[in-house]
């Protein structure tokens, strides 16, 4: 048995914020009208990926990495994380305005809930006119003065909310507050945890007249009161990997795919795309995989050397 590009059935998630682009634009298998995420690629307790194709389909992802550590892994992630999975993948569909909510740090984190803490980034798949995020704050601020605005109902005035559009990448260090707003499908690499504080909800409720948790407290010594620069700029070279983000959890590359491309890399570490945009083909020894735009594919380690064809747009992930 040996080792090939693994895909993985999507884990829906329905949401009191989702809608049905999941479906429309992503083509997931969702019957809802609130799927709000799609875990792709997930070891999180309760919630670990299986395979959806090849001789292991129907085999989660944790016993495989059991039975292939460094071959699927790669030799450093290993070296690192041992048999952890460091990363999850997901697609968001925001219909309406997510909560504004804060992360910690693998500190407080590991401190708090024995887990990793929350870095991570977002691409915007599709963004309908006028969507806007929320990241960081106007400007310098406290925890004074957020428990204050907190308190009057005004959060939302020393807030930064920016309009967005297809194509822009935001990268969230952990401690950055932040919400995704109405009308977006975000592509979401970060590590492996589903820690989240939420600060705020906009006092909706859900079906049954409630309202959600906040985590107002918790936050406090979370949040990060600085001004932050999170958007990245970067190249859309054809062909190519274009780098976007590089920071020690995660690698993410841009390639706008228009013909052909040979990839070829080291064992060190598991190499995940995700298609956002169009369709392509990858070739591996003499086996051909065709994907299209909401397809995330985990190439194993050990696969040192493939071709993509096709007219896409990929987001190339690894850990260096």
């Amino acid at each position: 048995m040996k080792l090939y590009p693994l895909q993985f059935h999507p884990i829906l998630k329905d949401r009191i914020w989702g809608g049905t682009k999941l479906k429309t634009y992503l083509n997931k298998p969702i019957s809802s009208e609130m799927a709000g995420e799609s875990w792709e690629i997930s070891t999180v307790d309760h919630d670990v990926s299986v395979v959806s194709n090849g001789v292991y389909e129907g085999t989660s992802l944790i016993d495989l990495i059991n039975e292939f550590p460094e071959q699927l892994l790669g030799t450093q992630v290993y070296k690192q994380f041992g048999c952890q999975f460091p990363l999850l993948f997901k697609y968001l569909d925001a219909r309406e305005d997510l909560s504004i909510q804060v992360h910690p740090n693998d500190t407080l984190a590991k401190e708090r809930h024995n887990s990793f803490g929350k870095t991570e980034m977002w691409y915007v798949m599709q963004a309908d006119t006028n969507s806007k995020l929320i990241i960081g704050f106007k400007d310098k601020s406290s925890s004074e003065a957020y428990l204050k605005h907190l308190k009057n109902n005004t959060l939302l005035d020393i807030l930064d909310t920016k309009e967005v559009k297809k194509g822009e990448v935001f990268f969230l260090e952990t401690g950055t507050i932040h919400a995704i707003g109405a009308g977006t499908v975000i592509a979401e690499i970060q590590q492996t945890s589903d820690i989240t504080y939420r600060i705020y909800d906009f006092n909706r409720v859900d079906a049954s007249g409630k309202t959600r948790e906040l985590h107002i407290d918790l936050a406090l010594d979370a949040i990060n009161y600085d001004v932050v620069s999170s958007e990245k700029k970067y190249s859309k070279i054809e062909n190519r990997s274009n780098n976007v983000v590089q920071c020690p959890y995660f690698t993410t590359n841009f390639i706008p795919l228009d013909g052909g491309m040979t990839i070829s890399k080291n064992d060190d570490s598991f190499h995940v795309y995700m298609c956002v945009g169009g369709s392509f083909e990858l070739k591996y020894e003499d086996e051909k995989y065709h994907y299209t735009i909401g397809d995330t594919i985990l190439i194993p380690a050990k696969i040192k050397n493939f071709e993509i064809f096709g007219t896409s747009e990929l987001l190339e992930i690894y850990i260096s």
